[in-house]
């Protein structure tokens, strides 16, 4: 295998990664004050529909390239999902982390100008 196809196939993981965090991140927010979940922790519900989607995303891609469906892909999957949930969950972080900074820096400078 030469490095030029090893290096699509590692883009393509990035990728489906990328996608799968943000799908987790979405549902995540939309069912975390659902009337029964609202007791979970939401990491915890990150987590669960980490490996949910992940594992649906390996069988659904097995269906539509006609791959047999192994039980280690199922084993990929789960050890791939935690990799997606902590993407989820820490990306969300950093970015109000940055939102929470940048407000904070701009309503600063904003009183700062104000006394000049």
């Amino acid at each position: 295998m030469n490095m030029e196809i090893l290096m699509q196939y590692v883009m393509y993981a990035v990728m489906g990664i990328g996608i799968l965090a943000f799908l987790v991140s979405l549902i995540t927010q939309v069912i975390k004050e659902m009337p029964g979940l609202v007791k979970i922790q939401t990491n915890a519900v990150a987590l669960v529909i980490s490996i949910i989607i992940t594992v649906l995303a390996v069988i659904i891609l097995c269906i539509i390239f006609e791959i047999q469906l192994l039980w280690y892909y199922i084993v990929a999957a789960v050890i791939a999902s935690f990799i997606v949930y902590i993407v989820a969950t820490s990306g969300w972080e950093k970015v109000a982390e940055m939102w929470r900074r940048t407000r904070w820096e701009e309503a600063e400078y904003n009183e700062d100008s104000e006394d000049v």
